[in-house]
């Protein structure tokens, strides 16, 4: 099939293609579909949704859109993907207990995006570190390191780039059937074994509801599976931010306290292991993934993965003596207060959404395309629920840029923390879809 409007209609009409779909998504990589044909693929899409068959069929031409890398290592090729929340800093801890469990994780991340905060601009928090690397340095770094976080180049998925600028203008962002082909055309063009997604619920994700969350995962796997990747999604909590800081440099610094031992977090730590447990297994590095879980949480314990992050980051062009001077090298902000709870009782839950706009006003996300990010901002020591609250027992540290963004903050933050009886945290890990 070689027409967009034909593709369109099928689609609309419940019997789209494989072959169609593919023809489509190439259409978008040269220019032969319209922007005007693009958005009307999309809505079709977002109202009738597209069959296992062919969901997986216009994902693989999204991939083969632009470069697909292909490898030759003497190790599995692995890699995860979250759905987006506040204070994730997981692919931080992740990439290298990979790579020191022998795998090889060529992670190609993002930027923030909403409320939600993007791993290269944490990354970036560290003075001198690159995101920007060529094929050919990705390929060195593997060689060297075994892992390394990176930007996607412009060759990778055009389809995808073309048909997200319109689906954001169109009212189509919430397909599932797109959202999937989305995020795995661009994961599954690094050349990836195994994959394990993490997908988020609750009100800091962009899918905030158990059955969204849940659809969002099985269309994921179903389709990376279909795909020739082996993958496996877990369902975690995002009703709180997942660790105890929320801003670029806040969690580079929980996550280098976390890799040294100096002050670890837990939910960093039981999170990782998790999603390390899931792909090693996938991969054939763990006979399960409980055993993976357990080798996951030994290399983060003893210091291996640590000394690992330390060569990633020299190696893209940070402080070589990253792991014994961290704290040295992280920017501060100039103003530092405590927030105080606004009443007594105890804090049952976070709208967790509008605790990460407060990090993005603050100057750590973007409000615009363009904007630049303080990496000083954001918020540490955030009170996780269950805690008994005084009138004034701190609920968070802000940290800001000047007095006023910090009394913003302190309000919004504030705001954000619902107080009442105790009750019963959720887990942390609420369902696991896979084979």
């Amino acid at each position: 099939m070689s027409d967009a409007r034909a593709v369109i209609e099928s689609l609309r009409d419940g019997c789209a293609t494989p072959e169609g779909v593919a023809w489509f998504a190439a259409g978008l990589a040269s220019g032969q579909v319209t922007d005007a044909q693009a958005g009307a693929f999309a809505m079709a899409a977002l109202l009738r949704g597209l069959s296992e068959e062919t969901r997986v069929a216009l994902t693989l031409a999204m991939r083969d859109s632009g470069d697909v890398l292909a490898w030759d290592l003497p190790g599995p090729v692995i890699d995860k993907h979250s759905t987006g929340g506040v204070g994730d800093s997981i692919s931080l801890l992740l990439a290298p207990v990979l790579a020191e469990s022998g795998g090889y994780v060529p992670m190609v991340s993002g930027r923030g995006l909403g409320h939600t905060g993007g791993t290269l601009d944490k990354l970036e928090s560290i003075p001198g570190f690159v995101t920007d690397t060529s094929e050919d340095r990705l390929r060195a770094l593997m060689s060297e390191v075994g892992c390394a976080i990176v930007s996607a180049s412009a060759r990778i998925a055009p389809a995808d780039k073309r048909l997200y600028a319109v689906r954001d203008v169109t009212g189509t962002v919430s397909s599932v059937d797109l959202i999937t082909a989305s995020i795995l055309s661009k994961k599954l063009a690094a050349g990836l074994d195994a994959l394990v997604l993490d997908v988020k619920v609750g009100s800091g994700a962009f899918l905030p509801s158990a059955e969204q969350a849940q659809a969002l995962a099985k269309s994921l796997v179903e389709t990376a599976n279909g795909a020739g990747c082996k993958t496996s999604a877990l369902i975690t909590d995002m009703d709180r931010p997942l660790a105890l800081c929320a801003g670029n440099a806040l969690e580079v610094h929980e996550v280098m306290d976390t890799l040294t031992g100096h002050a670890p977090t837990a939910r960093l730590i039981d999170l990782t292991a998790a999603l390390c447990g899931e792909v090693l297994a996938l991969s054939g590095l763990a006979d399960n993934a409980e055993a993976g879980a357990t080798k996951a949480r030994e290399t983060l314990t003893s210091g291996a993965a640590a000394a690992r992050f330390e060569r990633m980051v020299a190696a893209q062009g940070g402080p070589k003596d990253f792991c014994r001077s961290y704290a040295q090298h992280l920017p501060t902000a100039p103003v530092i207060r405590d927030v105080p709870a606004p009443r007594a009782g105890h804090l049952t839950r976070y709208d967790t959404r509008a605790l990460g706009e407060a990090v993005v006003h603050l100057g750590g996300g973007r409000l615009k395309g363009g904007d630049l990010i303080d990496p000083r901002v954001g918020f540490s020591h955030i009170a996780a629920p269950g805690t008994a609250l005084g009138p004034d027992t701190p609920i968070a540290r802000v940290h800001a840029a000047d007095q006023s963004s910090a009394d913003a903050a302190i309000a919004a933050l504030q705001a954000a923390c619902q107080i009442g009886p105790a009750a019963d945290p959720l887990p942390l890990v609420q369902h696991r879809i896979g084979p």
